[in-house]
């Protein structure tokens, strides 16, 4: 095997580790959403067993826990993520929404 050449160094702009601004965005928004939905299914199974919810009040859900569990958590995290989402779009620097 012949070694690799030895390469410039790169600009601090086009490191590798380098997050671009969307993926910057996108963490603040999924990150925060994700531990709080994790909260809000905790608070929300202390109070519903899961085995007794039923499709809109007529048969059984025929889920297993884990699979209520599971779908809640990404249901809530959608929607945590959705509203983060839209606050970030509303404080965009030319909405006239933001900072005065």
């Amino acid at each position: 095997m012949q070694p690799l050449p030895d390469a410039e160094p790169l600009a601090p702009d086009e490191a590798p580790d380098a997050m671009s601004p969307f993926w910057a965005r996108a963490l603040r928004v999924l990150w925060p959403a994700f531990l709080m939905s994790g909260v809000l299914e905790a608070l929300l199974f202390v109070v519903v067993d899961p085995m007794s919810l039923r499709w809109f009040g007529r048969e059984p859900l025929d889920w297993s826990a884990t699979a209520v569990y599971s779908v809640t958590f990404l249901i809530i995290w959608a929607v945590m993520a959705t509203s983060g989402a839209l606050t970030q779009l509303l404080d965009e620097p030319g909405s006239g929404l933001g900072r005065r």
